[in-house]
């Protein structure tokens, strides 16, 4: 809310300034170029820059709807109870020439991790309940507006049984695999991570 109150006062500066410019070339007064400059660039400029430090909500919403993936693997795992590990992660993939806003995302939500996806490409992946559960409340808040909605939505799903315990249970766990099974049918942004596990 503070922001949009900035860009209001902004928005009415600008208005003022530009008045004032009409008034000053219609009567025939002319202002330096360095002065004309600073009324209307100059603090916006700053302000700009300033606000590239930190991204904004909606601004990361549509970013995600593009470039996220909400990606649940179920990976054979002895030592639990019934075989099988439950690993939901949240991904933002990037070539590493773009891992700057990675690492702003991750200044965004403060917490997840800029890694190594494989090759010249890097993510910032989010993983654990208590980070997920976050993530589940970011989108609810700033909803994605393309067909991804769909799988956030069932893996907001999966979260919840997670949440409640249901993937310690044989039934909860084959729930948790035939909606993971719905999601991402044609994204394939594997981890490497991931993948040693999975082999």
């Amino acid at each position: 809310m503070l922001n949009r109150l900035r860009q209001k006062v902004q928005d009415i500066n600008l208005a003022i300034c530009w008045n004032i410019w009409k008034k000053l070339t219609t009567t025939g007064h002319l202002w330096p170029k360095d002065i004309l400059t600073q009324m209307f660039v100059g603090e916006n400029v700053m302000q700009t820059d300033n606000q590239q430090e930190r991204l904004n909500e909606q601004w990361t919403s549509g970013f995600v709807d593009g470039e996220g993936c909400f990606h649940v693997a179920i990976n054979k795992q002895p030592k639990m109870t019934l075989g099988f590990q439950v690993l939901p992660e949240f991904r933002v993939v990037q070539h590493q020439r773009d891992e700057q806003i990675l690492y702003r995302m991750q200044d965004l939500f403060g917490f997840g991790n800029v890694v190594v996806n494989h090759g010249d490409r890097k993510e910032f992946r989010v993983r654990g309940l208590k980070n997920l559960n976050k993530i589940v409340s970011f989108f609810q808040r700033f909803p994605l507006q393309t067909k991804k909605q769909k799988d956030f939505e069932k893996f907001a799903q999966i979260i919840n049984l997670m949440n409640e315990n249901n993937h310690l249970t044989s039934e909860g766990l084959e729930k948790i695999k035939n909606i993971s099974l719905t999601m991402n049918r044609a994204i394939h942004l594997e981890s490497s991570e991931t993948e040693r596990q999975t082999n």
